[in-house]
């Protein structure tokens, strides 16, 4: 497994802290006057203490690459949208989309254990600013081999052209590593149909691997010259 390196960016700033670049950027749009109505509200934006550069040092020492997401090399921008209340906490962080193997959760949790930030003002008053900010989660491409995912102490599922494989049975069609940009997403697995052969009480977790299209195809492909004989559900 080759080393993992965790990119975010903040606003245009690049910061290199420890062994982490830590790239963030702003994507919100706040004017300094906001008009409602027929007034004029003059809008003071909330600020980390530090300011941007400091908010960059606090992520990079704190934000953690999921072991599940540098097992399978996911890798994607996670835009996190959030709230700096009235007393300059952080609350409410969450996910707008999904990249999958934890990504979204470490990400809402080191937003959420920010130190407080300085509120934004109207007039002179504290009020509640929303921002959204997107992470990117940068590893290099991976050759994926399946006895490293066994060895792992997380289970994989694996859904190929609309139908759920073991780890075993993936590995017969796909053979024994796979690029890891072909992952399109993974996400926790939930065996609510009790299929035992997806039962692995011994894995912390269980994750569903979901391959692109041209994944899928090239492994149905495959499927369909060597395996015709493997079993579906």
């Amino acid at each position: 497994m080759k080393p993992v390196t965790c990119f975010l960016i903040f606003f245009l700033s690049i910061v290199i802290i420890a062994k982490a670049q830590v790239k963030l950027r702003d994507t919100i749009k706040v004017p300094d006057i906001v008009d409602v109505g027929c007034f004029d509200i003059e809008l003071k934006k909330p600020y980390f203490s530090g300011g941007q550069k400091a908010f960059s040092i606090y992520l990079s020492k704190n934000l953690k690459y999921p072991k599940v997401a540098q097992l399978i090399g996911i890798k994607g921008k996670v835009i996190i949208e959030f709230t700096v209340n009235k007393k300059g906490k952080i609350i409410e962080p969450h996910a707008l989309n999904c990249i999958g193997a934890g990504c979204e959760s470490e990400a809402e949790k080191v937003f959420l254990k920010s130190p407080i930030w300085r509120p934004g003002t109207i007039h002179g008053v504290p009020v509640s600013v929303s921002y959204s900010l997107p992470i990117s989660f940068i590893i290099e491409n991976l050759s994926v081999k399946f006895k490293d995912l066994k060895a792992s102490d997380y289970g994989f599922v694996f859904n190929i052209k609309d139908t759920l494989y073991t780890l075993y049975e993936a590995e017969k069609i796909i053979g024994k590593t796979f690029n890891s940009n072909r992952i399109k997403i993974a996400i926790p697995f939930f065996n609510y149909n009790k299929i035992e052969k997806f039962d692995m009480p011994d894995k912390k977790e269980v994750y569903l691997v979901i391959f692109k299209k041209d994944e899928a195809k090239k492994a149905n492909y495959l499927q369909a010259i060597n395996f015709q004989s493997l079993p579906k559900l």
